[in-house]
């Protein structure tokens, strides 16, 4: 599906640049670009869904402890 995309001057004078130096299409580089963009949003997200993932309570908490013990409340 085809997107328009528009680039400041600054970058849109990079991508030219870059296209003369490696003999590739302005939309080659910015196929590759996005695709390594996307790789590393998708980790960054996975990461920050694994980090704030409630995890599985393994250990009983201390107050349970303590009244199977008879020692607590």
């Amino acid at each position: 599906m085809p997107h328009l995309l528009r680039f400041s001057r600054d970058v849109e004078s990079r991508l030219e640049r870059l296209a003369q130096r490696t003999g590739k299409s302005k939309g080659e580089l910015i196929e590759s670009c996005l695709a390594v963009g996307m790789h590393d949003l998708e980790a960054q997200y996975l990461l920050e869904e694994a980090v704030s993932a409630p995890l599985p309570n393994r250990r009983p908490a201390l107050d349970q402890l303590l009244r199977e013990s008879g020692l607590g409340a």
